[in-house]
């Protein structure tokens, strides 16, 4: 009997597909979860810098009104 013949050829290609396919649903689902990571941290970035220019510009205008503490 010889090792390649027609029925290891057939579950070879069926145990090909299948690998294939699995490999093709992980990739898939690592590239959406780094997708939803990435998406969560590029959207903190932005948040903070505004948060930090609101604060910044408070601070910088409540400055502005109130009189000299000296006089």
């Amino acid at each position: 009997m010889s090792i390649v013949n027609r029925r290891n050829a057939m579950l070879g290609w069926m145990t090909w597909t299948a690998a294939k396919q699995i490999a093709a649903r992980k990739a898939r689902a690592a590239a959406h979860a780094e997708q939803g990571k990435r998406r969560k941290r590029l959207l903190i970035v932005p948040l903070l810098a505004a948060a930090g220019a609101v604060l910044f510009f408070w601070r910088h205008n409540s400055d502005d009104g109130a009189p000299p503490a000296g006089e």
